[in-house]
């Protein structure tokens, strides 16, 4: 006999559960606890199996019946409902567990091996500092725009705006992989294009040719007394303009000093192209030190606090801060200086200081055409340069 609502509503708890039954399998079972089940029997495949539906009254007794005519229906499908509702379970848990800190990791461990170390490790830590405190733990296909966009502004409360839109750029890339791997069914990157703010990029702060023979006092008097790494290190920026990184990552394997040259690796250089410095003998004249100071193994300028590892990057930009330069001169503010001074003072050809910078020519046509080194004219440009700064 079918049940009714009465008899549900009014079914008491005893000793032991015991069931109330509805019709094709259906029944109410009532715990001691009081609590009242849904549950229906059916038979897949010879064998006899049950289904929980849910808690009464929540599950009503008109929806335990529709929900039961489904598995009635799956089982005529083949599909074992028990099985289906266990699939489903592992996918919405599944799906929950496919936080976007999970998929970036998954993302960035799959194109790892395609990049450079360094440009690795940089992406891990932008990762770290900009998105996972923020939408780490969000599960990526629920991820919205509008979280999307309040994680980036926090960024651009920051002053960097720059930032921003390169982790736009970032987590987008990290979304299309969600898309792909059926994590989620959309990017909602797109729907932010234009919604930050414009930037304007700026150039890094340099002196100038005027400024320079007060840089050089105020360096050689080095009344904040930085570390001699740091004051050399400011000095090899300035004579052999090259990056900061270039610099920071140089050993002495690299230094050839019958031939007066530092080669530095294609896989340090940022264009990945070996890179020949010539050095004047001012330079040598440092390095010298330094070999006298620390050694020739290893690094040319080796950690404080760990003479295994080299100097930071931030080394130099906060030396140039101590010495009272901040905003005024930085790292890479040494190769504009030497770029336009070189140029004005030394009359040397755009192209051969441009070579020198280890810059390629900007259209894809002369960078295929256009491998002219001037070796012999830098060799003769980098000793000039530096005796230009000597007699300043």
């Amino acid at each position: 006999m079918p049940l009714i609502d009465l008899n549900c509503r009014h079914a008491k708890p005893k000793e032991k559960a015991y069931r109330i039954f509805d019709t094709n399998g259906l029944y109410l079972s009532v715990m001691p606890s009081g609590t009242k089940v849904w549950r229906y029997k059916y038979r897949f495949l010879g064998k006899e199996k049950l289904l929980t539906i849910g808690h009464y009254p929540a599950i009503s007794l008109v929806l335990a019946r529709q929900k039961r005519d489904v598995a009635k229906e799956l089982i005529a499908g083949g599909i074992d409902p028990a099985a289906d509702k266990q699939d489903q379970k592992n996918a919405v848990k599944h799906k929950a567990e496919q936080t976007f800190e999970v998929v970036a990791t998954e993302w960035h461990t799959h194109f790892e091996d395609t990049w450079e170390p360094r440009y690795a490790k940089h992406i891990t830590q932008r990762l770290k500092m900009n998105a996972y405190p923020f939408i780490g733990s969000i599960p990526i296909a629920e991820l919205t725009a509008h979280q999307l966009l309040t994680c980036l502004q926090r960024i651009e409360g920051r002053g960097r705006s720059d930032l921003a839109k390169r982790m736009l750029s970032l987590i987008g890339q990290v979304l299309r992989y969600a898309v792909i791997t059926g994590r989620t069914d959309r990017d909602v990157s797109v729907f932010l294009k234009g919604a930050l703010k414009k930037y304007k990029k700026g150039h890094h702060a340099a002196i100038n040719s005027d400024q320079l023979p007060d840089f050089l006092r105020t360096l050689e008097k080095n009344e904040r007394r930085l570390y001699p790494q740091t004051i050399y290190a400011i000095r090899l920026m300035l004579l052999t303009f090259v990056r900061t990184n270039e610099l920071i990552g140089a050993k002495w394997e690299e230094f050839n000093f019958e031939k007066a040259i530092w080669i530095v690796p294609a896989e340090r250089m940022k264009m990945r192209i070996e890179h020949i410095v010539p050095l004047s003998k001012q330079v040598i004249a440092i390095l010298n030190e330094l070999k006298n100071l620390y050694g020739g193994n290893g690094f040319i300028l080796p950690s404080i606090v760990n003479p295994n590892k080299h100097i930071s990057n931030n080394t130099i930009l906060k030396g140039l801060d101590a010495l009272g330069y901040h905003k005024i001169m930085t790292g890479h503010g040494f190769r504009a200086l030497a770029m336009s001074t070189i140029k004005e003072k030394l009359h040397y050809r755009h192209e051969v200081v441009d070579r020198q910078l280890a810059h390629l020519p900007k259209s894809k046509i002369d960078q295929a055409y256009d491998r002219a080194q001037f070796l012999p004219q830098r060799v003769k440009m980098m000793q000039k340069w530096a005796d230009f700064i000597d007699n300043m």
